[in-house]
């Protein structure tokens, strides 16, 4: 299981020193992978910066650690900008990115960047097919209800060809969501319960199975709070989650309301504890 650690952007604010320092030592301690939120117009739920361009300037100070927005509100972007975006920052970084998409659930949001949310689910299936051409092709022929392009590609390509897209959705998915993730997406991020987790599997396997996808090469991640209330139990959740067979995990150090000076040392104190 590949352990990583999401960036406590809003604690950190807008102490780009910290949050440079914080990503180096996540590499250091050999943390595979680092999350990042995504937030472009919201009320009052705290700052967040835009997390490709964060993950352009984390980019150039690291060089091992996997790169991962999570989740980018794709139907509320446009798909050719976000497949230029995201294979730039593949090449910056190497080859690091992975793609964390989802359909969200803010109207306002939708609304301020000019996209339709009422069909924003089946909008972000014909993105995906989208961006898989646009990584993987010089030129692109796609011709879809929403998405128009022909005869035009990006360039450069990324080294990734396709970009690895996973998907993050509600606690438990609905049925679209979960055939969604089975038919497209390289992978999930879990925000069920250990208990509700292997029924949703299954499904996402069938899925997979039924669209002649190997239901094993879709990896899964769910998050682990090393801070805060559930503080106590957070190596019995680690070791709960590997026995589930989880191919990824995210610990978190924020949401504790630890000061921002203490983010690092608690990452630190967490990976000397790992089970």
């Amino acid at each position: 299981m590949r352990i990583g650690i999401s960036l406590p952007v809003r604690e950190l604010q807008n102490d780009i020193a910290a949050i440079k320092d914080f990503a180096q030592a996540a590499e250091d301690l050999g943390l595979t992978h680092l999350r990042v939120p995504d937030q472009v117009i919201r009320p009052g739920s705290g700052g967040l910066h835009e997390p490709m361009t964060l993950m352009a300037l984390i980019a150039g100070v690291t060089s091992k650690i996997e790169l991962v927005p999570s989740v980018i509100i794709l139907p509320a972007r446009q798909t050719v900008l976000v497949a230029k975006q995201a294979a730039t920052l593949d090449v910056l970084s190497g080859g690091r990115l992975r793609l964390g998409i989802g359909i969200g659930k803010e109207r306002a949001e939708y609304d301020a960047l000019g996209a339709d949310f009422s069909n924003r689910g089946a909008r972000c299936e014909e993105q995906m097919a989208l961006l898989q051409q646009l990584w993987t092709r010089e030129t692109v022929e796609l011709d879809g209800k929403w998405e128009q392009v022909s005869g035009l590609g990006i360039n450069p390509l990324p080294i990734q060809r396709p970009i690895p897209m996973w998907i993050g959705a509600s606690a438990v998915p609905s049925a679209r969501i979960r055939r969604r993730i089975g038919r497209l997406a390289d992978g999930w991020f879990a925000l069920c319960s250990p208990e509700e987790y292997p029924e949703i599997r299954d499904d996402i396997r069938a899925e997979a199975t039924a669209a002649g996808r190997d239901p094993t090469a879709i990896g899964t991640e769910a998050g682990v709070a090393v801070v805060g209330p559930r503080e106590h139990e957070w190596q019995s959740r680690v070791t709960g989650w590997r026995d589930a067979g989880l191919s990824h995990l995210c610990l978190r150090t924020l949401g504790g309301d630890i000061p921002a000076d203490q983010h690092i040392p608690r990452m630190r104190q967490a990976v000397a504890e790992m089970p």
